[in-house]
């Protein structure tokens, strides 16, 4: 019967083996680790629009400060948030904070200090967060006594004598700021992001 009996280069070429393996396992896992998205990056690239972006990120802050996340930057207040729906049964502490986050809007609506409008623009950042987050949230059972949110502004067009009385107010920047708004159709908001070098004179010949 033949007994094998390992040389020393045969161990060194296992070991080496063994060695490189377990290297190329811990590569693997590093890569991995690095190619997830914190929750802030997932929530932040599904919003296309810049505007939108910072109005949602305002409005998320609200509802940490709401729920005493600690008051750190937004990436930081993400991750906590995330990690507490884990270490809390995911969906039921989630579920909890935004019932709660709800009624305190509610109350201020009832107070009329917000329109239901409002209620429905603080809870879009939040049900987006969730969903790329994988946070489950039954919305429809926890918005159910919400009243509907109206789908039109009640606004209207000015009238010529509106506008005319308008003009009349002394300072010449309120006639600019009138007169560029009802001819191209823009809003208030537009204002926001113009800059002079965005306005082009039109030469007649």
């Amino acid at each position: 019967m033949l007994i094998y009996e390992p040389t020393h280069n045969n161990i060194e070429k296992m070991t080496s083996k063994v060695a490189l393996a377990l290297e190329q396992q811990v590569q693997a896992q590093d890569f991995e680790s690095s190619m997830e998205l914190d929750p802030f990056s997932l929530f932040i690239n599904a919003i296309r629009a810049e505007q939108t972006r910072r109005k949602y990120q305002a409005r998320l802050n609200t509802f940490f400060d709401y729920i005493s996340i600690p008051n750190s930057n937004l990436e930081e207040r993400c991750k906590i948030f995330v990690k507490n729906c884990h270490d809390n049964g995911n969906s039921k502490y989630a579920i909890n904070c935004v019932f709660r986050f709800i009624v305190h809007l509610k109350e201020r609506m009832n107070r009329k200090e917000i329109v239901v409008s409002t209620i429905y623009n603080y809870l879009k950042p939040i049900k987006l967060f969730c969903e790329m987050n994988d946070i489950e949230i039954k919305w429809k059972k926890i918005t159910l006594g919400l009243p509907k949110e109206k789908k039109y502004a009640e606004d209207r067009a000015p009238t010529i004598e509106e506008i005319q009385k308008l003009l009349e107010y002394p300072d010449r920047r309120i006639k600019v700021i009138i007169l560029t708004m009802i001819s191209c159709g823009m809003r208030l908001g537009a204002w926001n992001d113009l800059k002079y070098k965005h306005i082009q004179p039109i030469i007649r010949r």
